[in-house]
């Protein structure tokens, strides 16, 4: 049985992530909460919005209602990469050669590793913000769709259009696909042609009774995670026109609660699935295999992340419940 280190912090917790081999908590307060030998403590921001794992330089970037954009090394040290004054900063993105996405209001700005910002204004405000896997662009999500921008090039974006509001972004790690969730309880996927000015085909991914609000992709890029239901719903994309005609697995299945968090394996076809009541399973693709790993807690879990070499896995809650699992035990 997998061995649980818990971690009560106060109030909501936004994300877990691992730095190196040492976990991190980051509150909706804006403190950064890390297990390095002992419990240690970053007062980023006057309140927090939004927080990701940069892969590349193994820090956190976070955005705050104190408009400040950081970078949390894994010494805990932050460094100021961004300030708009009087602004909240909702959505940060992480991206190649040391690029940092962030948003306020319609402006989605990318910060080069030189410190050069760009800024690319919608028409609605941004809800969203992804790196492209291959290239410096970003997708945008907005209402009525999403925008690509490249970021180092003055070539018009490329609108992918579909009606309604568009709240959050992914790119397929081969870059193959987009996908969208919704305000509606959906999400929607666009297939890229290689040739510019080609049709994009739609993929409509619907029957959700909440909205998505975690996605994962998988080791090799061949599924993708979602929560939203009261399973991991998780949709196959290795086929040319990725989910089109087939039907997602469902994963973990549970009466009367919700998947509100997933995380992909890093090395294996596996998911962990978080509940609205606190728990956390993992399932695997082939066999739909369940393992146990926490059993229902204080509150929804907001969060998760595995280590790198997939043997521990962090969780965070919106109670302030969170910790650590070793599934090694």
């Amino acid at each position: 049985m997998p061995t649980v280190a818990p971690l009560d912090l106060d109030g909501h917790v936004i994300a877990a992530a691992f730095l190196g081999d040492v976990p991190f908590f980051a509150t909706a307060s804006g403190a950064i909460h890390r297990l390095d030998q002992g419990e240690k403590v970053t007062e980023a921001h006057d309140g927090l919005l939004a927080c990701v794992r940069d892969e590349a330089n193994d820090t956190l970037i976070t955005g705050g209602e104190d408009g400040k954009v950081l970078r949390i090394a894994a010494d805990g040290s932050a460094t100021l990469l961004a300030e708009v004054p009087r602004k909240w900063i909702s959505v940060v993105a992480a991206g190649p050669q040391g690029a940092v996405g962030f948003a306020e209001g319609r402006t989605a700005r990318v910060r080069l590793a030189d410190g050069t910002i760009k800024e690319f204004t919608e028409a609605r405000s941004v809800e969203g913000i992804a790196f492209a896997p291959k290239g410096l662009r970003i997708g945008v999500a907005r209402y009525n769709g999403a925008s690509l921008h490249w970021v180092a090039m003055a070539a018009p974006p490329v609108d992918l259009e579909w009606k309604g509001a568009h709240t959050g972004i992914t790119f397929s790690p081969d870059g193959r696909f987009v996908v969208t969730s919704m305000q509606e309880n959906a999400l929607h996927g666009w297939k890229l042609d290689a040739k510019p000015g080609a049709e994009t085909r739609h993929m409509r991914m619907t029957g959700y009774p909440a909205k998505v609000k975690s996605l994962s992709w998988s080791a090799k890029g061949k599924w993708l995670a979602s929560s939203g239901a009261p399973a991991a719903i998780v949709w196959p994309f290795s086929a040319k026109d990725g989910p089109m005609g087939k039907p997602p697995l469902e994963l973990g299945t549970r009466a009367d609660v919700m998947v509100t968090a997933v995380a992909c394996h890093p090395g294996e076809d596996v998911v962990a699935i978080g509940y609205s009541d606190g728990m956390v399973l993992a399932a695997r693709f082939a066999d739909s295999r369940e393992v146990l790993l926490r059993r229902p807690g204080k509150g929804a879990v907001t969060s998760m992340a595995w280590s790198r070499n997939g043997k521990l896995l962090a969780f965070a809650s919106e109670a302030g419940d969170c910790g650590v699992i070793d599934l090694a035990g």
